[in-house]
């Protein structure tokens, strides 16, 4: 019996990288080729470790998908945002409510700074697929969505999760057992947008495990970008960092706990290195950029770092441009108790970091639900710090720097 024949859709055609001669931080490039070979593990496994527990981010490259198989992704990452807003409206996540990303984050719904609401729009969508309705056109598309979702937890986040667990010499499956791909409590795929339009992968705040996202941002006007300080997406840290003077640091370690972006040529992310200076993500073509979340920092006593991160608005030749990504929000499953894993021998020589008493530590369901909940919609209390403000998520100091 032949194939259904899918709606035409437009290709997505990406635009030119910047010209502009920016500072990019200079991030290790982890090639899962090699991952085949005892040699090319052990390798992979010191690399890894070595970026984690330092920078919090990497690229990855030779992941298994081509640049059209890729290509094809963020064709379809742009259909959620050609919906109408009436259509829209049936789909909208319940994120405050239920601590749910799954659906729609409307534009204007988190408070960036100063009064403005950021103009970031994303479709999220859990790794099963079937679990929620969604917009009719993207329906004819979900088995492409399901193979991208299946690719990219048994593919990418899994090896990465084996060699990061080999790097506290612990047992390799000690991360994936804890990653359930398809649970109820497990990952969603999502997308964004701002100025830009951002297709992810991103962990379902109803279940464990991963979601996918697609994410859009819109352009703001010159008065909001002053206000901001040209930043778009603000976030979270638990930890003291080192901050450039000036800065109004409130930007996230990601919650969960790996991110995979697939990574697209308008430049808007930028990392806090060690150093205490923003520096912007360079655009690979078909590489994926990694970061570590918090509660990979949780389990790992800080070891592998969650590291700061912000959007913000892109350099000069791409403002105005629609910029649109694809992300996987990988989180451990709900009922994972985010406490340090002390049987690592490496924990046991360099020591743990804990965000908060063993005892007191919540799990990553409630974590997950209380950080959506109160994101971009809690009121902050002045820190014992000066410049510093705080709020409590499920027991934990979430802090946000001024």
């Amino acid at each position: 019996m032949p194939g259904a024949v899918l709606p035409e859709i437009p290709r997505h055609v990406p635009p030119s990288p910047t010209t502009e001669k920016l500072d990019f931080a200079d991030l290790a490039i982890i090639d899962l080729a090699k991952f085949g070979t005892p040699e090319g593990k052990s390798k992979l496994v010191q690399d890894v470790r070595n970026a984690m527990s330092t920078v919090g981010f990497f690229y990855v490259i030779n992941h298994g998908y081509t640049q059209e198989q890729t290509r094809r992704i963020f064709d379809i990452a742009e259909i959620p945002f050609r919906v109408s807003d009436q259509e829209k409206q049936k789909y909208v996540a319940h994120m405050k409510d239920h601590g749910s990303y799954q659906g729609y984050k409307p534009r204007q719904y988190w408070h960036v700074d100063a009064g403005v609401r950021d103009q970031i729009e994303h479709y999220n969508i859990h790794t099963d697929v079937t679990t929620k309705e969604h917009p009719e056109a993207l329906r004819p598309f979900l088995p492409e969505i399901d193979a991208f979702a299946r690719h990219n937890h048994f593919n990418v986040l899994l090896p990465l999760l084996r060699l990061l667990a080999l790097g506290l010499e612990l047992p390799e499956e000690t991360f994936t057992e804890k990653h359930t791909f398809g649970s109820p409590v497990s990952e969603t795929w999502s997308a964004n947008s701002d100025d830009e339009i951002v297709s992810s992968l991103r962990r379902s705040p109803t279940t464990n495990g991963e979601t996918d996202a697609l994410i859009t941002s819109y352009p703001r006007s010159a008065e909001d970008e002053e206000k901001t300080k040209n930043v778009w997406l603000k976030g979270h840290t638990g930890e003291k960092v080192k901050s450039p003077p000036d800065t109004k640091l409130n930007e996230p370690s990601d919650f969960g706990s790996l991110t995979l972006l697939w990574s697209q040529p308008v430049s808007a992310l930028q990392i806090l290195v060690p150093e205490g200076k923003w520096k912007w993500v360079k655009h690979i073509d078909n590489a994926l950029v990694i970061n570590a979340g918090e509660a990979l920092e949780f389990l790992s006593g800080r070891f592998y770092k969650g590291t700061i991160h912000r959007v913000r608005q892109p350099p000069a030749d791409q403002q105005g441009l629609t910029r649109l990504g694809v992300f996987l929000f990988a989180l451990f499953n709900d009922d994972v108790k985010l406490v340090p894993l002390e049987q690592s021998p490496v924990l046991q020589r360099v020591g743990i970091v804990r965000r908060t008493e063993d005892n007191l530590a919540p799990t990553m369901g409630a974590y997950r639900k209380g950080r959506i909940a109160a994101y971009g919609q809690s009121f902050l209390k002045p820190g014992k710090e000066k410049g510093v403000e705080e709020e409590q998520v499920a027991g934990v100091v979430v802090r946000h720097y001024n």
